[in-house]
């Protein structure tokens, strides 16, 4: 599914996020940038041993990374699919939604492109973040998304395409659907 913009297109796609011929990823991490499970342990699977000393550099300089906030690293070994970035931002857990979880998760996205536009990124392709084992329902979640990729991608015209990559049809099903609520 693919809604073309004045500036660019956003495009869903049933995938695996460490698969995408984009300039750039997204990296549903953990505050202390390590490998953990889903999408992020697959993503330091693929970019190999060198994205953990990365990590770790990064963390030596800031401390953990808060839930909102952006990094990006090199991709490893995925420069070879072509990938060149790997920006790594942490989603808020989810308390019931009274904590500030829409605001923050807002932020993981409006970071992350701010930072692919810094890094001269074109392309840039996101999992659902938070859905996981931080446990954000996955159709809130998609309500905050996909406005905020839109309003990235109209507001700064850097970016030529956006991808949400989503690994699970049922969760590609529910972003379809809020896509089309939107459009």
């Amino acid at each position: 599914m693919e809604v073309r913009l004045s500036n660019g297109s956003l495009k869903l796609i049933r995938g695996d996020i460490t698969r995408q011929r984009v300039d750039a990823i997204v990296n549903a991490a953990n505050s202390r940038l390590i490998g953990g499970g889903g999408v992020d342990g697959a993503i330091h699977r693929a970019a190999g041993p060198d994205l953990h000393k990365e990590c770790m550099d990064i963390i030596k300089r800031i401390g953990r990374l808060a839930p909102g906030e952006a990094v990006y690293t090199s991709s490893g070994d995925m420069k070879e699919r072509g990938i060149k970035w790997i920006i790594h931002t942490v989603s808020p857990i989810w308390c019931g939604g009274k904590h500030g979880e829409p605001e923050i998760l807002e932020r993981c996205y409006r970071n992350s492109v701010s930072l692919a536009r810094e890094i001269g990124a074109k392309s840039l392709a996101f999992p659902s973040i938070g859905t996981g084992a931080y446990g954000y329902p996955i159709e809130k979640a998609a309500k905050v998304a996909l406005p905020a990729i839109v309003d990235e991608i109209e507001r700064y015209k850097v970016l030529e395409e956006v991808r949400m990559v989503l690994y699970l049809a049922e969760d590609f099903e529910i972003y379809a659907k809020v896509l089309r609520e939107i459009f």
